[in-house]
Order: C-alpha cells, then structure tokens, then sequence
C-alpha cells in the first residue's frame, strides 16, 4: 500500500482543522476551536521531513493571510524541492462570511499553483472532489519516483 505525506500549513484561523478534519471524514463540522498547532518554526523541519505534499489553507478576507503565502510557500514548497504540482492552495471561506469567490490576485510564482475555493456550509462536496484530485496526482508522482528509484537501483 502506497502511503503519501500531506501537509496542511498556513497561517493562524485560517480553517487547517476543520478541513483536514472535514477530508478525512474525522469529525463533524463544529464551532471554531483554535488547534494548538506547531507555532515554532525549529520544529518545521522535522514535520516537513518526508512530505509528498503541501496544502496552503488561508483566509481569502484577511488580508494578513495573503501577505503570508509567499512565506509559506518558500518554507514548505520551494525549499524542500517539491514541485509546484505537489502543493494546493485552498482559500478556505469560513461559515457566514458571505465571501466572494472572485478570482484572486496572486503574485508569482503563487500564481501558477492550483487554487481552489472552499465553503463548507455551502458546498462541501465541491472541496472534497478537489483534494481528491490532488491527492490522485500526488500518490502518482510519488509511485512514479518510487519506480524510477526501483530501476535504478536494478540497474
């Protein structure tokens, strides 16, 4: 069985819990209770060890969360080699914001990631169908590099 390492980072209040919680059909969708993440970057490099994958939860209506990604990105994307196709943007739109899922200005090189809106109240199913599609991708880039280093090493 093939096993693939999914990060779900971003910055405080931005619904990691909940939707990490909400894919992995772990629990119901509840009031917000803050998640006592890993809020010390030392620790960063042990979490990100092994990872196959990245998703970048934000809030789209705070602007301190747009000014954050790039930091996100280069951490957990850039400086541990993965491709832009391993990470997914998600711009988590929380109960009762009445948020518009206009497009969204991203600078480069967020620009060119896969982004998708989430609205759990409003439709829920519509995020599960992406995070599928994206952990499909993942899983497979990750048994094609797991058979190149197979070959490899029989050749």
């Amino acid at each position: 069985m093939l096993k693939a390492k999914i990060l779900f980072v971003g910055p405080s209040e931005s619904g990691k819990t909940v939707l990490a919680n909400f894919l992995t059909e772990s629990s119901d969708i509840t009031e917000y209770n803050p998640t006592q993440g890993v809020r010390f970057e030392s620790c960063w490099p042990a979490l990100m060890k092994d990872a196959h994958g990245v998703v970048v939860v934000f809030n789209a209506d705070m602007p301190s969360h747009l000014k954050e990604l790039e930091m996100w990105y280069s951490c957990f994307v850039q400086q541990q080699l993965l491709q832009d196709t391993q990470c997914l943007l998600i711009a988590h739109h929380k109960p009762g914001s009445g948020s518009d899922r206009g497009s969204l200005s991203l600078p480069p090189p967020l620009n060119r990631l896969r982004l998708v809106h989430s609205n759990l109240e409003d439709d829920p199913e519509e995020i599960r169908l992406e995070f599928i599609k994206y952990l499909k991708s993942v899983v497979s880039s990750v048994s094609e590099s797991r058979d190149r280093e197979e070959m490899s090493i029989m050749t």
